[in-house]
């Protein structure tokens, strides 16, 4: 038997709109809020522990919420709430009637593990905009990444704004983050060289050797990356560009490097 909620004061509503609202409440408690009927699988296939599933029967069908309810584990509560209560806990304008609380997840660098004696990896430096941290997780998805490491976030990853842009790819991505200096130790102890896109010192990204061990570091559009990074360099790289300015989104870039590095390895 699934709790119905029809009220706006309902206790449980204010703490969604606060997990949506609050990155202090996400800290606090550990939880955020998944909304979406992909998300939702995806993070089930990412290992996630649901706390709390609430679902609209005027938007979703009976069929797929058997199918998520079949997965979720035993311990999950079900709620079903109004169209009123939905929309008001609901973080997108077009959605899809479901919307799960979940536990979030550590993402320590000593916690990664690679399947590949050769890793490829992303490091972003304090990536600002939740936009451009979803196109990056995309990016990765797409090219099935080791891992991504976030240097220095300005956000945390449980932002409703990074898991609408990532798609769910928040979920499927091996995640880490730390401070920079952090970050470098642990790549300097892997032993993978380390290719900063920089304007300093470089060469063209496509002269360099991606095979082996590789973390490809991007920085931030308005600042590019820290000296620390610079110094800490296997090669800086650029990527030539003909246009009247110098820069491209970060994601484009660190798109155009990443599968440069899967070409070399037979992947294209």
């Amino acid at each position: 038997m699934h709790m119905y909620i029809s009220s706006l004061q309902n206790a449980l509503v204010k703490q969604l709109v606060l997990l949506q609202d609050k990155s202090r409440e996400r800290k606090k408690t550990g939880l955020f809020v998944i909304e979406g009927q992909r998300e939702i699988q995806l993070a089930l296939k990412g290992g996630y522990v649901f706390q709390k599933v609430l679902y609209c029967t005027e938007i979703l069908s009976e069929e797929t919420l058997q199918q998520i309810s079949q997965q979720t584990q035993q311990s999950t509560q079900y709620f079903e709430v109004s169209l009123e209560v939905y929309q008001k806990i609901a973080y997108r304008g077009a959605t899809e009637g479901i919307l799960a609380v979940a536990a979030s997840k550590q993402h320590e660098l000593a916690q990664l593990e690679f399947n590949s004696k050769t890793p490829l990896l992303l490091v972003a430096e304090a990536p600002e905009k939740p936009g451009n941290i979803g196109a990056l997780l995309r990016t990765a998805d797409a090219a099935n990444l080791d891992a991504v490491i976030i240097a220095n976030p300005k956000t945390d990853l449980y932002n409703p704004n990074i898991v609408r842009s990532s798609v769910g790819c928040l979920f499927t991505n091996k995640i880490a983050t730390g401070t920079t200096q952090e970050i470098i130790a642990y790549l300097q102890k892997t032993k993978l060289s380390i290719y900063c896109a920089a304007l300093q010192a470089s060469v063209p990204y496509h002269s360099c050797d991606f095979k082996k061990a590789t973390a490809i570091v991007v920085g931030t559009e308005a600042t590019g990356l820290s000296e620390e990074w610079l110094a800490t360099s296997t090669q800086n790289i650029i990527i030539p560009m003909q246009g009247e300015i110098d820069s491209m989104n970060v994601s484009v870039a660190a798109g155009i490097l990443i599968f440069e590095a899967k070409r070399q390895r037979n992947f294209l």
